[in-house]
């Protein structure tokens, strides 16, 4: 699949998008370089590869990566609580573009990042566990009228419930010796 390419022009036509003008317009907070980050198509496809394979957050494929670039860093371990906020949802808005863009939509539910750390004033909010340090949830995602791999939990329920059916030899599957 090509590029989800997103500009500022792009971003901004958005109808959440231009609810974080701000954002944009503010030099001190490197949403640019954010733009650039997402607008790379081994990023995307990383992205897709969370939903389809890990059954993850398309950001869970590209936090860390995120998290990694010294402005991104620098910036969010700052403190100013609303100017980070709004950011990391800006950054949410323009994950939502880029996997629309690709065929996929939102589940409707959140997926987790990390665990907060619990609020000390004066600090920048950060995690204490988890896969990222600074995001705490992400938007999950589907691809209309694709099947998605099972869960582990609807496997073992079926599983449990038999409803796999026996094997060729009479013996409940996944118990056969020497199999």
């Amino acid at each position: 699949m090509s590029i989800a390419r997103v500009t500022r022009d792009d971003f901004l036509a958005d109808r959440q998008g231009k609810t974080f003008a701000d954002v944009l317009q503010d030099p001190e907070q490197p949403f640019d370089i954010v733009l650039e980050f997402f607008n790379d198509a081994d990023r995307q496809r990383r992205m897709e590869e969370s939903e389809l394979h890990h059954d993850r957050s398309p950001m869970a494929g590209v936090v860390r990566e995120l998290e990694s670039q010294p402005a991104i860093d620098q910036f969010l371990a700052g403190v100013h609580t609303r100017r980070n906020t709004r950011f990391r949802q800006a950054i949410g808005v323009l994950v939502r573009m880029i996997m629309e863009r690709r065929g996929w939509r939102k589940t409707g539910r959140k997926g987790s990042l990390g665990v907060r750390a619990a609020g000390v004033s004066r600090t920048p909010a950060h995690n204490t566990g988890g896969l990222a340090f600074w995001f705490v949830r992400a938007e999950r995602y589907e691809r209309p009228g694709q099947t998605s791999y099972r869960s582990v939990r609807e496997r073992c329920q079926e599983l449990e419930s038999g409803a796999l059916g026996s094997s060729r030899d009479g013996k409940p599957a996944g118990r056969r010796k020497n199999a």
